[in-house]
């Protein structure tokens, strides 16, 4: 009976293990299963999410296509924005671990010296405990009560240093912080100066401007660095500062920003968007040693990032070689507007006309761009070689505004000379004859030639043409007739006051020979003499009125790496 028992036993348990290895069999099968399943339906999820990707690609290539100027300048600002607030996102999310990791340091740090101070009271205790040694015993514990004294009293000293320390270096963070969060705002003040043109926006843009500039630099006077690197930025913010306030001045007059305004307000944010990037990347990635070794005076990580904001801070605009007045736009009356419209289709007939020299084997009209001074239709073309050009014709009248060729100009085999007798036979074939070039640049392999108009012996500026020549090739790769188109009329050109007696009235410098010149000026045409003049070893361009004798312009001749070009 026992060993049929044990034997029933043994059947049992063998029964129950294969039982157990059945059920540990389909768990596995069941698990593989699922898994393989899980791998099937990510594998869809992944080729739907591509679908969907590859979808909105082309959808976004078609509105890209076809979107307007203005679109696409709130797109990109929306773009901008989410991006910022995804990074802000982003950065409270660091800044909220890095700030519950120093808490758990520092709770840490507190555990830590209570369990030392709990630990010198038991030992303590336990000695006091101690029978049997009289008078040696009450001396040890004497000395062991004024050690511990003097203990409790460094390490509470300690403590307090410690959280001085600590106050300090969240201090110094907090500023950090500030000064990004402002460097940020006056990034998107001057983005948005880059593009409005409504004196209103402008006001306001400007004001925001001049605030986040005064709240830098008091953020900046509040960090630990070295005379130099302060030095550097504060010029910048300084210089922002006084060209926001100069600004709005001149808008409070009831005047316009000009071209040369605008590109100094597009140099100012590029300027500010580099230094808010470096800042960016030192808030985020700062540690906190890093950070108080910079507060002791440390070379480090820190000292270098605002050495390299400081270098930042130094660079200078690019030296555009300019005219006079150039980019000042449409003046008085639009010459075009009174012009019959003429149709896409003779606009690329025209087209084919103006540019029949370059050998045109393919034209695509790409739509219209509405401009606040004209309209235009925009044409993309190819030459026999494959070399891409772009050019736009007016909407009214039919004539070449813009014409740009995308080729590499290597070597030099035409003069400045020959490149101006080029320009003035391509400006004869469009109908624009009567011209006189007045500023003129070499850099690279490419003349850059700027022309106005030329009646009875007067330079027109507001009728302003540049035109570029390729001086390897010997053949235009550029125009831009945008101002002649807008403003050349027939005017009255006759001077109140002679040369001679204009003349008297300059003073300090030395002058060559004026001749008049029909400037714009806050909008107006005014007819003036102009005088290239020198003080000392500077070179000078003064505009005075021919009518009272009040000057009405100076510009500052420099030399730079592009020829010369005025401020």
């Amino acid at each position: 009976m026992k060993r049929a028992e044990l034997k029933q036993k043994k059947l049992e348990k063998k029964a129950r293990l294969q039982e157990k290895k059945l059920a540990k069999k389909e768990m596995i099968a069941k698990k593989k299963a699922e898994r393989k399943q899980s791998l099937i339906d990510k594998k869809a999820a992944l080729k739907e999410k591509r679908v969907e990707r590859k979808a909105e690609k082309i959808a976004r290539r078609e509105m890209l296509k076809n979107e307007s100027k203005a679109e696409k300048q709130k797109r990109i600002a929306r773009e901008k924005k989410e991006r910022l607030a995804l990074k802000a996102k982003k950065r409270e999310s660091h800044d909220r671990a890095r700030e519950e990791r120093a808490k758990a340091r520092e709770a840490a740090r507190v555990r830590k010296s209570e369990n030392k101070k709990n630990k010198r009271e038991h030992k303590t205790q336990r000695k006091n405990r101690t029978a049997g040694f009289g008078g040696w015993l009450a001396a040890v514990i004497s000395l062991g009560v004024v050690c511990l004294a003097l203990a409790t009293v460094v390490t509470a000293g300690g403590f307090r240093m410690n959280d001085m320390n600590v106050a300090e270096e969240n201090g110094y963070r907090a500023t950090l912080y500030e000064m990004l969060s402002v460097s940020e705002d006056m990034d998107n003040n001057l983005s948005k100066l880059r593009v409005s043109s409504g004196s209103n926006e402008q006001r306001k843009l400007l004001t925001n401007v001049l605030v986040d500039s005064a709240l830098l630099e008091s953020a900046l006077e509040r960090i630990p660095v070295d005379a130099a690197t302060g030095t550097d930025i504060s010029a910048f913010v300084n210089k922002t500062n006084a060209y926001a306030r100069r600004l709005l001045g001149k808008l409070a007059a009831g005047h316009t920003l000009t071209e040369t305004e605008r590109n100094t307000l597009i140099y100012l944010y590029n300027v500010n968007d580099k230094l808010c990037r470096e800042l960016n990347e030192l808030v985020l990635n700062v540690e906190q040693g890093e950070l108080r070794a910079f507060l002791k005076g440390a070379e480090g990580s820190v000292s270098q990032k605002f050495g390299e904001m400081g270098q930042t801070s130094k660079e200078s605009p690019e030296e555009i070689v300019d005219a006079p007045f150039s980019g000042e736009g449409n003046v008085q009356e639009d010459r075009l507007s009174g012009l019959e419209e003429v149709s896409s289709a003779r606009a690329e007939e025209l087209l084919r006309g103006y540019l029949q020299g370059y050998h045109l084997s393919e034209v695509q009209y790409t739509g219209e761009t509405a401009g606040r001074d004209m309209n235009c239709y925009n044409f993309v073309m190819t030459d026999e070689s494959g070399v891409e050009l772009f050019a736009q014709v007016t909407k009214n009248g039919g004539k070449l505004a813009f014409f740009d060729l995308y080729e590499a100009c290597e070597q030099k085999n035409f003069t400045v000379e020959g490149c101006d007798s080029l320009a003035r036979e391509f400006l004869k074939s469009i109908g624009i004859e009567n011209v006189e070039a007045v500023w003129l640049s070499d850099a690279g392999m490419v003349a850059d030639i700027t022309y106005v108009s030329f009646d009875d012996g007067v330079l027109g500026y507001p009728d302003m043409i540049r035109v570029r020549v390729c001086e390897s090739k010997g053949r235009v790769v550029g125009v831009d007739a945008k101002g002649y188109l807008l403003n050349y009329t027939d005017r009255d050109l006759s001077a109140g006051l002679s040369e001679a007696e204009v003349r008297e009235m300059l003073s300090g410098v030395e002058a060559e020979g004026g001749r008049l010149a029909l400037i714009p000026v806050d909008g107006e045409e005014v007819l003036a003499y102009e005088y290239l003049c020198t003080y000392g070893e500077d070179e000078y361009v003064i505009y005075l009125n021919a009518q009272t004798g009040e000057e009405e312009e100076v510009f500052i001749v420099r030399n730079g790496s592009q020829g010369r070009y005025l401020r």
